[in-house]
């Protein structure tokens, strides 16, 4: 299918519905989206996109205020408000709220008490009273009863989050549940109640906290403040500062509910598969009662003056080196953000833009990414990039500007410009076919006031720009005196002061309690919908084969889309050489073309290919315009056999590796994940089956490429999702596709092997932060058996599988010990491995030990409640029903299933022994599988400032290096 030009038309439309009002909404002819967008009464704008795929759709709540509208003095405000909003209103969260009340009142007083305090004494005094009369309130507080009501009706992904300018509430919730979900969102965006205020608080606290020792947020309000040194956006960071969190106002933020939860500052933003005529009737009929504003206004903030210099600071951190830098352009919903799109796709998008083809694939730079960060009153073209070993940020920025300078001298090939539209539409078209993304525009037009027309034929103005426009736009916005940089230099950043821990006493989890409305809607009758499950004869060919190769095949009858895979069915525990002959593949060329030639030539096919190495697979994949496949697939043989080494890539390859490697060392998240897999598999794990920096400068780089052409002389499948018939595909891979003549034997996978854990251990890995990483991992060497699943499923979506689970309720909601835990029961991959367990979590130093008390009271306890576990049922079976496995997924799950020994869909086994499960049977299964069991726990943090004594309480501490983790 060819992406066919869309024109503009706007048309105004109405609709009767069966009670015969009459509703309004706008199109715009030749969306892609055909989305509606109404507006009631009231001021509430409601953004409709229909996707039938799955019987499912993203409901999102978009409030358009952020961090922007914080008052100076108090900062953190729309954040704060964002996590209160999930704590219920008069008809759920409370069991008696007329009783309960009384007891909120006086909390809200004494807080305005409270942060007028600055003895220390006096303040830890009045804390202890809050504490003690939040136990009161508590008493009729029932914790976590939103997140009962959206398990109740089946949602997935509950969530929210907060930025400059929004603030927006995400749910993804089955099609026949609409009706509920409005029922719920209209009473809890009318009627809020600010409860579990200070251990919510205390959640805040440890946001902030891993905010503050992330380096990337540092830089990034670094260079907002630059851009906007006297606008909320360079002056304010979402989550607050320290000392107005310390000191909050529960009167501040109720004001600033009632002045911007409004309904004419509100969206409803809904795309997937739903009945639009029956749903608007549907929203007005809960929210259409909602009182607008009369006076909805917000702050406004003079004019940022011109730069008319370059401005730049320092950052200091543990993470590696690296620079950022910008340009400050108007508000997203102005014009220029057409061109700064196309800039940024001109200069990066992994294949052909000037920064990819002239530093990246030439290892001239150590990595590079580009973003156009669109806020509502200023944007930001936004580079970043880290340097090689011995570059300085200087040379770094100098090969950027470069590159922009090349752009504003039409230094580009002519033919970049239509190959960047292609790929744009190709992508664009991509992305419909998942509701996130089709609601993520609607929310972003919401937010940044921008007109759907405008967003819709985006596509077809860009179309238009020359390579003159592209030339003016840049050589006119892109200078060096306009320019604004962040370098990011290692060291230690003595600013960073953390939110000290205050003394809560833990709030009951009340699980015994539901409110009416809860009730209600856990009874509520819906039209089920019936679950489908995959028949793999019927949605794959897979008795063919194609140059001696089994073929797996479906049509793709939807689009002009196509995914060729070649399957292998071992990896990097076969030989670890392949993961580094994969990525060398992105830095060479062919005899016939150079890397930049071959890059360029698959993105002016609007085509790409990529070489996936893992532990036991290898998939060469090409994807794209199926109209285009033949040519690609030629270019794709030309890469699989006609690939030239040279010395000198190879050096600067092995350089860039040795840099990436030493940059690992400084990520927490990366040492967190290379201790995970020392503590489950040992020294041989997948962080260390690598080659040494000595083995890869001492390897000739043609045998990396030989490793890769000797593929197709090994045995593989072929897997396609398109629109090509199965005979058509054959055609085309028998004449592309040059398969060796003598077939290589397969080499074979050294699996990695879970390790027992038949006595507790303690493994510590040292990295300075603030904060702790920290697991607990158990195996018995029990193997996997597809008849316990149902069980293994329903005990994950019970005890730690998300906000309504056992964990989160016990680590977070009830406690404040953590803003991030969890557990899962694991089910490996392949068959005849065996299954474990883990918990999760990452909190401050000083509450380790409340956090392994807890882990192991949970562990060893399961606390045991009819009504919570009737929910996490209900919950997993209407998500069971609106799942839906889709195009080329349908080829992913086959392969999945393959490698457990599975011809068929195990989920409806599952589904099938749902019902018959019962608490006492999750009961009984982790009394055998995780209670009173030992563990191996796995710490990543400073020794120095973790109780050791605790943690050698439990079994002697085997202490880790950085070097032993990483295995160099």
């Amino acid at each position: 299918m060819r992406l066919r030009t869309i024109f503009m038309s706007i048309a105004l439309c109405t609709l009767a519905t069966l009670s015969a009002k009459e509703y309004s909404f706008i199109t715009v002819k030749g969306d892609a989206m055909q989305t509606r967008i109404y507006t009631l009464n009231n001021g509430l704008k409601v953004y409709m996109s229909v996707n039938k795929e799955r019987p499912r759709l993203q409901a999102n709540i978009v409030v358009r205020t952020g961090s922007r509208n914080d008052p100076a003095e108090t900062t953190g405000l729309a954040h704060y408000l964002e996590h209160l909003m999930f704590k219920g209103t008069q008809r759920f969260g409370t069991t008696d709220y007329a009783k309960e009340k009384p007891y909120l009142d006086e909390i809200e007083r004494r807080y305005e008490q409270y942060r007028t305090l600055t003895d220390p004494v006096l303040r830890r005094t009045a804390y202890h009273q809050i504490d003690s009369i939040s136990q009161l309130a508590a008493q009729y507080n029932i914790p976590n009863e939103y997140d009962k009501l959206m398990s109740s009706i089946g949602s997935e992904g509950t969530n929210a989050y907060t930025s400059n300018d929004v603030t927006c509430y995400v749910e993804n919730i089955p099609s026949n549940e609409i009706d509920n979900w409005a029922r719920i969102q209209a009473d809890r965006f009318q009627n809020m109640v600010i409860r579990g205020f200070h251990t919510e608080l205390e959640a805040v606290y440890e946001e902030k906290n891993i905010s503050m020792a992330s380096d990337g947020s540092k830089e990034y309000a670094a260079l907002w403040k630059l851009l906007t040194p006297t606008h909320p956006y360079g002056t304010q960071t979402t989550i607050g500062e320290q000392e107005h969190l310390k000191n909050p106002s529960i009167v501040n933020i109720k004001n600033y509910f009632h002045r911007y939860y409004v309904p004419n500052n509100v969206a409803i933003v809904l795309a997937g598969d739903f009945n639009p005529d029956e749903t608007i009737a549907i929203i007005d009929k809960y929210f259409g009662q909602w009182k607008p504003s009369t006076n909805l206004t917000r702050p406004e903030f003079p004019v940022q003056p011109k730069i008319t210099a370059q401005r730049d600071t320092t950052v200091v951190g543990q993470d590696a080196e690296n620079l950022m830098m910008a340009w400050r352009f108007k508000g997203d919903n102005d014009m220029q953000s057409d061109t700064l799109d196309i800039v940024r796709r001109m200069l990066y998008n992994g294949q052909a833009g000037l920064i990819d083809v002239n530093l990246l694939q030439k290892m001239k730079v150590q990595d590079v990414g580009i973003d156009v960060d669109g806020l509502h009153d200023y944007s930001a073209f936004i580079i970043e990039a880290s340097p090689l070993h011995g570059q300085t940020l200087q040379q770094v920025k100098k090969l950027l500007l470069e590159q922009v300078d090349k752009l504003a001298q039409g230094q580009f090939s002519d033919k970049l410009l239509p190959a960047v539209m292609a790929n744009k539409k190709l992508r664009y078209f991509e992305g419909l076919q998942n509701n996130r993304t089709r609601a993520s525009y609607m929310v972003d037009a919401f937010v940044n006031d921008k007109r759907w027309e405008d967003v819709a034929l985006q596509i077809q103005r860009q179309e238009k720009f020359t390579k003159q426009d592209i030339q003016r736009f840049v050589a006119q916005h892109f200078g060096s005196n306009n320019l604004v940089c962040v370098y990011k230099e290692q060291g230690v950043d003595s600013t960073l002061k953390k939110i000290e821990k205050p003394i809560i006493t833990p709030i009951p989890a009340n699980r015994e309690y539901e409110s009416a409305l809860l009730k209600s809607i856990r009874l509520s009758k819906t039209t089920p919908i019936q679950p489908v499950f995959i028949d793999y004869n019927k949605e794959l060919s897979l008795g063919k084969k194609v140059n001696g190769m089994p073929l797996i095949y479906k049509r793709n009858p939807n689009d002009g889309l196509f995914v060729l895979s070649f399957y292998y069915d071992f990896g990097t525990t076969a030989d670890k050489r392949y993961r580094d002959a994969a990525d060398y593949l992105d830095y060479i060329g062919t005899q016939n073309m150079t890397v930049s030639q071959l890059k360029q030539a698959f993105y002016n096919l609007a085509c790409q290919y990529n070489v996936n190495v893992s532990a036991n697979k290898i998939s060469v994949t090409l994807a794209g315009l199926s109209e285009n496949m033949p040519r690609a697939l030629q270019l794709l043989e030309q890469v699989w056999h006609k690939a030239k080494a040279d010395k000198n890539s190879w050096s600067s390859y092995c350089d860039m590796v040795a840099k990436s490697r030493t940059d690992q060392k400084q990520s927490q998240k990366a040492n967190f994940s290379a201790l995970w897999d020392y503590a489950r598999y040992g020294a041989y794990n997948p962080t260390r089956n690598i080659c040494s920096d000595k083995q890869l400068r001492a390897t000739n780089p043609q045998e990396m490429v030989q490793l890769i052409t000797n593929l197709t002389r090994m045995p593989h499948s072929v897997l396609y999702y398109g629109p090509l018939s199965e005979q058509q595909l054959i055609n085309i891979v028998q004449r592309e596709h040059k398969v060796g003549k003598t077939m290589l034997k397969k080499p074979v996978n050294k699996d990695y092997q879970l390790l027992k854990t038949p006595q507790n251990e303690v493994l510590l890995a040292p990295f300075k932060a603030k904060n702790i990483y920290l697991r607990q991992f158990h195996n018995e060497g029990n193997q996997w058996n597809v008849n316990k699943r149902p069980v293994e499923i329903l005990f994950n979506q019970y005890f730690g599988g998300g906000m309504n689970s056992i964990v989160f309720q016990e680590l977070r909601e009830t406690r404040g010990l953590a803003y991030n835990a969890g557990a899962n029961y694991v089910a490996p991959d392949t068959k005849g491995k065996d299954e474990y367990f883990y918990t999760h979590i990452i909190s401050q130093n000083d509450k380790m030990n409340d956090c392994l008390r807890v882990f192991n009271d949970i562990v060893n306890n399961m606390p045991e409640n009819e009504a919570a576990f009737d929910l996490a049922k209900q919950s997993l079976i209407k998500s069971i029903q609106s799942d839906r496995t889709t195009r080329y997924g349908v080829i992913t799950s086959y392969l999945k299933l393959k490698q457990l020994g599975l011809a068929n869909d195990y989920m409806q086994q599952v589904y099938n022994a749902l019902p018959k499960i019962t608490l006492k049977d999750v009961a009984n299964f982790a009394r055998l599988n995780i209670a009173n069991k030992t563990y191996r726990y796995t710490v990543l943090g400073d020794e120095k400032e973790l109780d050791m004594k605790a943690l050698e309480k439990i079994a002697p501490v085997k202490r880790l290096s950085t070097e032993e983790i990483f295995g160099y």
